[in-house]
């Protein structure tokens, strides 16, 4: 059987984003203004990730102030 890679979206402009995804992974440094998860607790707001970095969770909507990121849809 073959492997089926997740759907992805590429974010790179600063209008909120929603779906139901798994991980979001920085393709280069990245600013997420806010991030709105089911099973992440504390501030979600104002997040520096280096490229590279990720965030995994049941993430339902996420909004950049700058950067670039793919999210894998659950």
């Amino acid at each position: 059987m073959a492997y089926e890679y997740p759907a992805a979206t590429i974010i790179n402009d600063t209008s909120t984003v929603s779906g139901r995804f798994g991980k979001i992974v920085a393709l280069n440094d990245t600013v997420i203004a806010t991030l709105v998860a089911e099973n992440i607790d504390g501030d979600l707001t104002a997040l520096n990730l280096n490229a590279t970095g990720e965030i995994c969770g049941i993430i339902t909507s996420i909004t950049l102030t700058s950067g670039t990121v793919i999210a894998y849809r659950l």
